[in-house]
């Protein structure tokens, strides 16, 4: 162990570093020192639950934290927007199982862009973060700052930047002993654990290659976008931000981070060399398109020579697949299946268990870390496998080889001076490879 002087100015060090990565991930943090709060909750004591972001996916990850444990009650909100918060009483006051320990008073439900912070400096225990993917750094590190227990949606950043400083976020949510649950959710997929334990196992042989794939139709009704008189151009942007890169970073970041994740477990999670990519704006049209692409294909470089190959598509009308095969040399397993086929098709294991609901076992296992006072800390692979995407897209946006250490390096970042609903948000082009450059 290292001495305690030592540890006090690693420990100094990286408080550091964290309020400097804040200021450059987006609006300050007030940072001070604050005093820790008990962040155990053992026996019948109640959990206290805020959610930022009351978003499809917020919503469902409040209401599985509240199945998780009797004893948890949400005491606050969290968003941009009254009416989401409205929409999110309306939705839960109708949910018998969970209406009585979901009841948030008014003076609990926060709006505008410093609506985290509000929520988090109210007595909250645990903090659900599923607002917009650009603002989960600054969300991440006010909570651990704050001494609160987090689950993370994916992706946990949309930037390099934004991954450094979850990465620091993460070494100070170790030093005070708090649960980080990543919303990476096949990891909590009992059948896709079975498959990787398997593979970690060598019942796969040596790897030799990973094809990961989410070809999807786009979600929702996505064009033309949603549009008010009554919008400036920054609610307009947050009101349709997965269709904006400096709030979503792409769809190959934001949704199709999964299939890539699955890929990055199968080899215990080793980072690429570098990437190369194709990609493009193609069948979505109309006048108001955004900034993402609807289609890349990234083919990722490893050690010995192990490829990678990546591909993603938001398309009406097309052929879908969403999923993640590991080729060894004794065969090939599907991750999302939970079968392993030798080279002349026959499979030779099947997951036969009953299937769990990965999103459920995220906060069952959240809540459960927390009452044990034996934290879980996901935080190093859902930084990783955030990165992995966002080195995909800068590959696919560039049309150039990018090495891992360039995208870590990189100086793009999707930060603004300030947040307020009058500046307009820089809206970059659409990218064009080959004459977009890397930054």
């Amino acid at each position: 162990m290292p001495e305690r002087n030592e540890q006090d100015r690693s420990r100094h060090s990286r408080r550091g570093f964290v309020r400097r990565s804040a200021a450059a991930v987006g609006a300050g943090l007030a940072l001070g020192s604050q005093v820790v709060p008990n962040v155990h909750a053992a026996g019948s004591q109640t959990l206290k639950i805020g959610l930022v972001g009351c978003g499809g996916r917020g919503r469902g990850a409040a209401v599985q934290a509240l199945k998780a444990d009797p004893q948890t009650r949400l005491v606050a909100l969290a968003d941009a927007f009254p009416d989401q918060i409205e929409t999110t009483h309306s939705l839960f006051g109708r949910m018998k199982e969970i209406a009585p320990r979901a009841e948030v008073p008014k003076d609990r439900c926060y709006t505008g862009f410093d609506a985290y912070q509000q929520l988090i400096d109210s007595d909250v225990d645990v903090v659900l973060l599923a607002a917009p993917p650009h603002f989960r750094p600054k969300h991440m590190q006010a909570c651990v700052e704050a001494g609160k227990h987090v689950f993370a949606e994916k992706p946990v950043a949309v930037d390099a930047a934004g991954v450094k400083g979850i990465l620091e976020a993460g070494k100070v949510a170790k030093e005070k002993d708090l649960v980080v649950v990543s919303g990476l959710c096949w990891r909590y997929d009992n059948r896709a654990r079975a498959a990787i334990e398997k593979i970690h196992n060598g019942d796969l042989g040596h790897v030799v290659a990973i094809h990961s794939v989410y070809n999807a139709s786009p979600p929702g009704k996505p064009w033309p976008m949603r549009q008010d008189a009554s919008w400036g151009p920054m609610e307009e942007q947050l009101r349709n931000w997965y269709w904006f890169t400096w709030l979503s970073g792409d769809h190959i970041v934001e949704q199709a981070i999964h299939s890539i994740d699955k890929g990055a477990w199968a080899i215990r999670d080793e980072t690429p060399l570098a990437a190369v990519g194709l990609g493009g704006l193609q069948a979505r049209q109309g006048d108001e398109l955004g900034s993402i692409f609807d289609h890349h294909t990234v083919v990722y470089e490893h050690e010995n020579g192990l490829k990678h190959f990546h591909t993603c598509r938001q398309q009406i009308g097309c052929t879908n697949d969403v999923g993640t095969e590991v080729v060894g040399t004794n065969g090939i397993c599907d991750i999302d299946r939970g079968v392993i086929r030798n080279h002349d098709g026959e499979i030779v294991w099947k997951f036969k268990g009953k299937r769990n609901v990965m999103h459920q076992q995220e906060q069952d296992d959240l809540i459960a870390a927390i009452r044990a006072g034996k934290p879980i800390n996901n935080t190093e692979y859902m930084a990783k496998s955030t990165m992995q995407a966002i080195l995909g897209r800068m590959a696919s946006y560039t049309g150039k080889r990018i090495t891992w250490d360039q995208a870590m390096n990189s100086k793009e970042e999707y930060a603004l001076p300030r947040y307020d609903w009058k500046i307009t948000p820089e809206t970059r082009p659409i990218a064009v490879p080959g004459t977009t450059r890397f930054v």
